[in-house]
């Protein structure tokens, strides 16, 4: 991802989540991580031709990462791209040597916690009212094993950093 693919990724943003939906500032401040080499992040978008179509990105810090957001455009549900997305930052995980990978999944996102578990993920809490403004729960996910599932193809999309 970068600055110019910010306004396509807010507009998915607010039309995939428009509840919780981040703040550009949000992915403005995530972007300042994701370059140089103290980079602490990894943020990508898929690209359908010119349309964004899904986006992705992953927070490291010491031996822990986090997915942090994925997001694909509802008539690529089902595509295998959120497959190749999760993928893609498992292996950046790897890179950043994070032997670990947490997430947290809205309770109500079972499309997302079963993407999750077929990755090796496995539920661990609650984060009890962690979306608002609706107050919904979120799922604590964990993944501790380092390898990587390989990415399912996905024709005529295009993913990069």
């Amino acid at each position: 991802m970068r600055w110019w693919d910010i306004d396509a990724v807010f507009a998915l943003e607010k039309e995939l989540f428009p509840d919780d939906a981040w703040s550009r500032g949000m992915f403005w401040s995530e972007l300042a991580h994701a370059r140089g080499p103290l980079a602490t992040r990894r943020y990508l978008v898929a690209m359908d031709g010119d349309r964004l179509v899904g986006y992705a990105g992953l927070a490291a810090s010491g031996d822990l990462a986090d997915v942090q957001t994925i997001a694909v455009a509802r008539d690529h549900w089902g595509t295998g791209l959120g497959a190749r997305l999760l993928t893609d930052l498992l292996q950046a995980a790897t890179a950043f040597e994070c032997p670990e990978v947490m997430l947290e999944v809205r309770v109500d996102n079972t499309r997302a916690q079963k993407l999750y578990e077929r990755f090796g993920f496995e539920p661990i809490g609650f984060r009890r009212g962690y979306y608002q403004p609706g107050n919904v729960d979120a799922l604590v996910m964990r993944r501790t094993d380092p390898s990587t599932s390989a990415p399912t193809g996905v024709q005529g999309t295009e993913i990069h950093g």
